[in-house]
């Protein structure tokens, strides 16, 4: 609702508003009437519909909220004057620069424009400058008299007035700095980048971070009151060039995720920057491409794994193999000699596919999922608190018997697992080589490969590992982890909603009242019934 709408009401006698008014135009409330809306009560909701209204502290103010650039509305409306005049001045102005009078006699109105014509053709424009004025008359009286026109200098008493106009208006915005608002300014900044950068953060943090949090805070008080427990936060967006200079882009980012953050589609296959070196073979020996220079040959021979080159002879001419022997050449081509690194060995040891017999039953964004925190036997002690009624489950599982091998779940409702969502292209080899398996993995698993070199260079200060689970693919990865539950199929328990929501809860760190064990199981279910004394379980045993 825009506030210009909104009128308060008279406060109770607690100086609290209840009722606030609501009219399309003020200025004309016969026309516009006002209409009553309840105002927001945490305590009263029979209302169908309440206006919160919320702001800033205002001092001397109880009940409306002014806004934090009151002192530069005078300065603003000052500005919009000096406009309107410049505008007014070019409008209305006299534009004349010369004023040219003749003393002998008036001519007629034919005469008057032939000579105005004939002044105009020979002595105004860029190609007649320089000439001279050649005039005749019978005494000095007569002499035409040719008076330049001074052009009015009351717009320049208004240049000081204007850079004192945008000091204040940015002063009353609380901006300490012109070029957030595209104003050049002289500084000792060694770039205006540099002073961008600080500018920036110094508002973000001093300015904006104070509206943020109010806005939290009343989305939390709505929230509350109608029983939701949501974590809301700003992401904060900044210009990558704000963030980080042009060189650590180039060092960290690939050219479609530079691409992506200008805005850009990503190069594909037949775009792309660099092209495959074409070598131009002479042609086969048992199989193996041979060539005509040195060069093609060692460049061949580290395609496909090995160094160096040896000479063979092709129709009379030498010509060039890769590989250092023969044998080894050939050798290359009857096996598959490519060492698999750390994250491929991973991702066939570790990676699963969605199980059989198992239905998803809710797939999001792993967000502030803490690293330690074990969701699928969290999600089990969930299930079996909420389906609890007094019997004990001797065959139950615990978290840490659980193996990777499918057989090992049979008696489980759910299971948790993780996948590495994001683009598949233009992304670092990490990242395509995760993507592509599209493969589902164990938390524990994920947090173990945080241990191996599957990325490395990418952790902290060029480290091999890293956490993989807080950081995905490193710096700058615009990857995630989505959380994926899996429940068998037919078995899906009633208040699975209310059991994943509450897991949810926890992985994040909140603290959830839990209920006594006795809430959820009716005393007839628990121990001797529900009495202390057995022995009145006789007595009272045909009573419902």
């Amino acid at each position: 609702m825009p506030v210009e709408r909104v009128r308060a009401g008279r406060p109770n006698e607690m100086g609290k508003v209840d009722t606030f008014f609501i009219s399309a135009d003020w200025g004309n409330t016969r026309t516009n009437k006002p209409y009553p809306i309840a105002a927001f009560n945490v305590n009263d909701r029979t209302s169908g519909s309440q206006l919160l209204y919320s702001g800033s502290y205002s001092p001397n103010m109880d009940i409306y909220h002014t806004p934090d650039y009151i002192a530069g509305c005078n300065w603003a409306l000052v500005d919009q004057k000096v406009a309107e005049f410049h505008l007014n001045n070019i409008e209305n102005g006299f534009a004349g620069s010369y004023f040219v009078s003749f003393a002998n006699g008036i001519p007629t109105a034919e005469e008057r424009r032939q000579i105005e014509q004939s002044l105009v053709e020979k002595f105004t424009g860029a190609s007649n400058s320089g000439k001279f004025v050649l005039t005749f008359s019978d005494d000095k009286t007569r002499t035409p008299e040719i008076t330049p026109i001074s052009v009015s200098d009351a717009d320049k008493q208004y240049l000081a007035l204007q850079e004192l106009l945008v000091s204040n208006i940015c002063a009353a915005h609380r901006i300490t700095s012109k070029t957030l608002m595209g104003i050049d300014t002289a500084n000792g900044f060694s770039s205006n980048a540099d002073e961008l950068i600080n500018a920036a953060n110094f508002y973000q943090n001093t300015v904006v971070r104070g509206f943020q949090l109010n806005i939290l805070n009343t989305l939390q008080t709505i929230f509350s009151v109608n029983n939701m427990d949501l974590p809301v936060e700003f992401v904060q967006l900044k210009p990558i060039t704000v963030q980080f200079d042009s060189k650590t882009i180039r060092e960290v980012m690939t050219i479609d995720e530079i691409r992506a953050d200008l805005g850009l589609e990503p190069l594909g296959d037949e775009d792309t920057v660099e092209q495959d070196v074409k070598l131009s073979k002479a042609g086969m020996i048992d199989g193996q491409p041979v060539f005509t220079t040195i060069e093609e040959a060692e460049a061949h021979a580290k395609t496909i794994g090995c160094e160096g080159y040896h000479e063979h002879e092709l129709e009379g001419q030498k010509v060039y193999m890769a590989c250092k022997d023969h044998s080894e050449a050939t050798d290359l081509k009857k096996c598959d000699c490519t060492e698999k690194t750390e994250l491929e060995s991973f991702i066939e040891e570790f990676g699963e596919e969605m199980p059989e017999g198992y239905e998803v039953i809710s797939e999001e964004e792993a967000e502030d999922e803490i690293e330690d925190f074990d969701f699928e036997t969290e999600l089990h002690s969930q299930y079996y608190e909420f389906a609890s009624t007094g019997s004990a489950y001797p065959n139950r599982k615990s978290g840490q018997d659980q193996k990777s091998k499918q057989t090992e779940y049979e008696d489980d409702i759910y299971r948790v697992r993780y996948r590495y969502v994001g683009s598949k292209v233009g992304e670092r080899d990490f990242c395509k080589k995760m993507t592509s398996a599209d493969k589902i993995y164990r938390k524990e698993d994920i947090i173990a490969m945080g241990r191996k070199a599957v990325n490395p260079g990418w952790g902290k200060g060029g480290a091999n590992t890293y956490s993989i689970w807080k950081w995905k693919g490193g710096a700058l990865c615009k990857h995630k982890w989505f959380r994926i539950i899996l429940v068998q199929e037919g078995k899906r328990p009633k208040n699975s909603d209310k059991i994943i929501t509450s897991t949810e809860a926890k992985s994040r760190g909140v603290k959830l009242p839990r209920n006594a064990k006795e809430v959820s199981v009716a005393p007839h279910d628990m121990p001797n019934h529900g009495f202390v004394n057995p022995e009145l379980i006789a007595k009272y045993k045909n009573v419902k």
